[in-house]
Parts: structure tokens; sequence; C-alpha cells
């Protein structure tokens, strides 16, 4: 299995949803997210992280506030957004950051 800090080196950027399971803003947020990974398949990846596994994941990226979303490319941060967002403004935020 390949740790948080290789999942997101890749070309292809990857978008992280840190969460917790008792978060319900971040269940609210769940469907968005699948959502554009669906109409964004092949230009972005997506993955979650509970940050009450994965503290340090949190804590190395600052995340204070859950839901955070995160864009990564070759491991730099390249968008974030704390909070729930609508779809458009999701859309709107890491579409200029994708490859084709």
């Amino acid at each position: 299995m390949k740790s948080f800090a290789e999942l997101i080196q890749g070309d292809t950027p990857v978008l992280v949803d840190f969460y917790a399971d008792w978060c319900q803003p971040c269940k609210a947020m769940e469907p968005i997210v699948r959502e554009v990974a669906r109409e964004l398949t092949n230009k972005v990846k997506t993955i979650k992280i509970d940050v009450d596994k994965n503290q340090h994941a949190a804590q190395t990226y600052g995340v204070t506030g859950i839901p955070t979303l995160i864009l990564f490319r070759h491991g730099k941060v390249l968008w974030r957004q704390s909070g729930m967002v609508p779809k458009s403004s999701l859309m709107a935020g890491i579409s200029p950051h994708l490859i084709g």
C-alpha cells in the first residue's frame, strides 16, 4: 500500500478529501466530490483521508477544519478549500490546474 506522500506525487492531479465519519458536512460533500471525480475521469484522481485515522497527513497540511479539499500535483498544493462548496465552485477551483 502506498503512503500518502506517494499518492500525491504523480503527474495526474490528486484531489484529497480530508473528512471524518462523524462530520455531517463531510457526508454532504461526498456525493459532490464523487460527481466531480466521475466527470473528470482521467484528469484527476480523488482520495479520501480520514483525519482521525491519518492525523499526521492532516497536521502536515494544516487541516484544522473539515471537510477540507486539497488538490496536489507532484506533491505540491495547487488549490485548497475548507468547508462545504457547491459543485460549480469545486470545478472552478480545480479546473485551471488540470491537464488536457
